[in-house]
C-alpha cells in the first residue's frame, strides 16, 4: 500500500506536538527518534536558535541552575547584561582585552543554552527536515525525481537526495549545541567566499553541473553554522568589504552570494568580539555593522584575588599535582600587580593566561627537579618560581620595551608578591622567637634548593633543621595555618564549582607540606623589620 506522504506531512505540520520537552524543542525520548518517520509521528516542531537560548535561559533562572558554568568573576555585571541580551534575542558584541574569557563565554552559551536538534545525517549545513515548507517536503517524499526550484536555500542538494532516496526512513541524528558552535578568527586572509560560500569548480567539472545551479554551491562558514552560534573573534580585523557581507545577516537574517538567484538563511545567533583599542578606533568596525550588533557588553579582568585564583586553577592544564594555597595566591598576586602597574601598557592588557600558564610552568618545574624523588604528586614551591620569566607577555609603557626591562619589572612584582605572602605566615610571631632564630643562624647557613626535599640525605631539610631548633618549632607551629588555608581554598573551589581533575587540594603530605612551609618562613624572615635573615648563593644566613 502506497503511503500518502502529503497527508502525513500535512497532519504533522498542522498538529500540536505529541511529546514532553525536557529543554526548548527537545523531546523527552529524543534518543529513540532516529528517522524522519519518527519526527513526523510526534509532530516535531523545530525551535529557532535564539528562542532556544531564551527559553533555556528562562528555565535555568527559574530552577536556579548554572547558566554559564566555568565563567568566573562576571556575576555582578557581565552576566546580567548577557541575560538581558539573550532574553531580548540580540546579536551580541563582546568588547574586552586579551584573556578576558570572551570566546570561552560564547562557547559556554552554545554548550549550556542550546538544545540538541535533529538534522539529516551527515549534513554539513545542519539541515533539519523541517527547514522545508510542508509542500516541498511532501514533494521530495512523493517523487523520486523531484527537484525543488525555490528562491530560498532550505536544505542542501545532498540532504534533499537523502530524502528522495530514503523517504520516511531518512536517518537523522541529534546535534548538540556544542557541535553547532562555529568559531571563526578574523584574519586578513579570510575572504568573503569563506564567509558566504562559493561556486565549487570541482563539482562543476566532475558532475557536469551548471555553474549557477545550487548543486555547485559550496557552503561557507555562515551556512555551516546554521541553527547554531556563529562567533567571529576580533571583528575589527576584517576589512570593510568583508564586514559588509555580514550586514544583511544581522539585519534580515539572510544573505546572497555570487550569481546564485537564491537567498540563504543561516538562522544563527551572531556573536562578535573585539579588543577595546580596535573597537574604539575610527573605521575599524563599519558604522552600519556597529549599529546592527544590538547589545555591546564590556568584559573585564578578575576584580578579586579569589576570582583570579579560581580561574588559574580551573584553566591550567597540568598533571596530577598538589597545589598549595600560598603558592597559588602568590601567583595571583603577581598577575594583579602586573595588571595594576603604570609601568605596563594597560591598553594592551595583561591576559589571565599569565597566571594559568604560570601554574603550568610551576608544576612542570617541580616535576623536572623532583620527579625522581618517588613522590606521588608534584608540589610546586617558592624555590620553583624563578622559572616564571617564561610567561612574560606584557608590554612596557614607561621603559623601553625590551626583554631585559620586562624581566626586570616582572622580577620586582614577583619579589613583592613573595614578600607579602611569606610575611603573612610570620604574623603574631613574638620578637623573642625571631631573635632566637637569628642567633641560631650565627656562623650557620641553611641551604635551600629545588632538588632538596624533606628527607633525602645529609642536606635534606629535616637534617638541616636539627641544627635550628627554634626555626623547627616555628615551622611546626605554623602547620595548622597552612592546612587551614588549604581547607579555605577547597571551600572556594567547591563554591565556584571548579572542575580541575588533576588538582589536589587536601591530600596534604606532611613532609612535603613542611618543605613548602620552611621555604615560606625562611623567605619571610628576610623581609621582617628588622631583618632576621639574608639570602646569598649558599643559602640563608643571619642578617
Amino acid at each position: 500500500m502506497t503511503e500518502d506522504f502529503g497527508s502525513i506531512v500535512e497532519q504533522s505540520y498542522n498538529s500540536n506536538p505529541k511529546y514532553t520537552e525536557i529543554k526548548a524543542g527537545l523531546p523527552e525520548d529524543y534518543k529513540d527518534i532516529k528517522t524522519l518517520r519518527d519526527l513526523l509521528a510526534i509532530n516535531y516542531k523545530l525551535v529557532g536558535v535564539k528562542e532556544q537560548l531564551r527559553r533555556n535561559l528562562i528555565s535555568l533562572i527559574d530552577t536556579g541552575g548554572s547558566k554559564y558554568p566555568g565563567i568566573i568573576g562576571f556575576d555582578d555585571d557581565v552576566l546580567p547584561a548577557l541575560d538581558r541580551a539573550i532574553l531580548s534575542g540580540h546579536d551580541i558584541f563582546l568588547i574586552g582585552q586579551i584573556g578576558q574569557a570572551k570566546t570561552k563565554l560564547v562557547q559556554t552559551i552554545a554548550e549550556n543554552l542550546l538544545s540538541p536538534i535533529p538534522i539529516i545525517q551527515h549534513s554539513i549545513t545542519n539541515d533539519c527536515p523541517f527547514d522545508l515548507p510542508k509542500n516541498e517536503l511532501a514533494l521530495l517524499l512523493d517523487e523520486k525525481d523531484a527537484h525543488i526550484q525555490s528562491p530560498k536555500f532550505h536544505i542542501s542538494p545532498e540532504s534533499a537526495e537523502q530524502i528522495r532516496d530514503n523517504k520516511l526512513d531518512t536517518p537523522i541524528e541529534w546535534l548538540a549545541g556544542k557541535d553547532r558552535y562555529k568559531y571563526v578568527l578574523a584574519t586578513p586572509d579570510i575572504s568573503v567566499k569563506d564567509l558566504v560560500g562559493y561556486i565549487d569548480a570541482i563539482k562543476v567539472a566532475k558532475k557536469g553541473i551548471e555553474m549557477y545551479k545550487i548543486e555547485s554551491y559550496s557552503p561557507g562558514q555562515l551556512m555551516q553554522a546554521k541553527h547554531g552560534i556563529f562567533c567571529l573573534d576580533e571583528l575589527p580585523v576584517l576589512d570593510p568589504r568583508k564586514q559588509v557581507a555580514l550586514l544583511s545577516v544581522l539585519q534580515e537574517g539572510i544573505f546572497t552570494t555570487g550569481s546564485y538567484p537564491i537567498i540563504f538563511e543561516p538562522k544563527i545567533a551572531f556573536f562578535a568580539t573585539a579588543n577595546p583599542i580596535d573597537y574604539t578606533h575610527s573605521g575599524k568596525v563599519i558604522e552600519p555593522l556597529y549599529d546592527r550588533l544590538k547589545s555591546h557588553i564590556h568584559t573585564h579582568y578578575p576584580k578579586t584575588m579569589e576570582s583570579e585564583m579560581m580561574i588559574i586553577l580551573q584553566e591550567a592544564n597540568i598533571s596530577k599535582s598538589l597545589i598549595l594555597s600560598p603558592l597559588l595566591k602568590t601567583l595571583a598576586k603577581v598577575v594583579q600587580k602586573t595588571r595594576n602597574s603604570p609601568q605596563i601598557n594597560q591598553e594592551r592588557g595583561v591576559s589571565a593566561r599569565l597566571g594559568i600558564h604560570g601554574l603550568e610552568l610551576l608544576v612542570g618545574e617541580a616535576e623536572r627537579t623532583r620527579a625522581l624523588s618517588k613522590k606521588i604528586l608534584s608540589i610546586p614551591r617558592i624555590s620553583d618560581m624563578h622559572c616564571l620569566d617564561q610567561i612574560i607577555k606584557f608590554e612596557l609603557s614607561e621603559l623601553d620595551d625590551t626583554v631585559k626591562n620586562r624581566e626586570k619589572v616582572f622580577d620586582e612584582f614577583l619579589k613583592e608578591s613573595i614578600k607579602e605572602i611569606c610575611l603573612e605566615y610570620l604574623e603574631g610571631v613574638e620578637n623573642e622567637l625571631l631573635e632566637s632564630i637569628k642567633y641560631e643562624f650565627l656562623e650557620k647557613t641553611f641551604q635551600v634548593s629545588q632538588n632538596l626535599i624533606w628527607e633525602n640525605g645529609q642536606t635534606s631539610y629535616s637534617n638541616q633543621l636539627e641544627n635550628f631548633s627554634n626555626l623547627k618549632n616555628l615551622i611546626e607551629s605554623k602547620l595548622d595555618i597552612i592546612q587551614s588555608s588549604q581547607n579555605t581554598l577547597k571551600k572556594q573551589v567547591e563554591h565556584f564549582k571548579i572542575n580541575s581533575k588533576n588538582v589536589e587540594l587536601t591530600d596534604l603530605q606532611e613532609n612535603e607540606l613542611r618543605s613548602t612551609l620552611l621555604e615560606i618562613i625562611l623567605e619571610g624572615l628576610c623581609w621582617t623589620n628588622p631583618k632576621i635573615l639574608d639570602k646569598n648563593e649558599a643559602g640563608y644566613v643571619s642578617a
